[in-house]
Order: C-alpha cells, then sequence, then structure tokens
C-alpha cells in the first residue's frame, strides 16, 4: 500500500511517496526531527494522518494482527 508524507516549508508543500508504513513513518520523522519541518503528515490514500495518530493507528493494528493470529492458535504461529 503506498503511502504519501506531507510537510510545509513556507508556503510551499514537500511530498514524498513510500511503498510502506515503516518507510512512510521513517521519513516524516526524519523530516520532523532531522529537518525540523511542521504540519507533517501520512496519507494512506484515505485518510491523513499526524505522526502521532499515525504510530498509534499503526500500533492499534499490529496489536490487532497479533491478538488475530493468537486466537487461531500454534497452526497460525508456523508451529
Amino acid at each position: 500500500m503506498p503511502f504519501l508524507v506531507q510537510a510545509n516549508i513556507d508556503d510551499h508543500t514537500l511530498a514524498e511517496a513510500t511503498g510502506t508504513a515503516k518507510e512512510a513513518f521513517a521519513k516524516a520523522i526524519e523530516w520532523h526531527i532531522v529537518q525540523r519541518l511542521i504540519n507533517v503528515t501520512i496519507n494512506d490514500g484515505t485518510k491523513s494522518y499526524t505522526i502521532a495518530e499515525f504510530s498509534s493507528a499503526m500500533a492499534l493494528l499490529e496489536i490487532a494482527n497479533t491478538v488475530e493470529v493468537d486466537a487461531l492458535g500454534p497452526k497460525a504461529k508456523g508451529k
């Protein structure tokens, strides 16, 4: 799933497409922390997230996937 990372520089918008959520998060953090850009967002094609919102959404998705695998039992875990 492609993601679009965007930030504002003065009156211009900087944008970069990434292929994974991990790459999008890393790029957003780099822009915000290292390059000190403001209003950094990550768009998944449906919704635009702040860095904090995206982090929370991805953590909740990871938890849901873990719970789902645990509910399926040992076969789902490759045992």
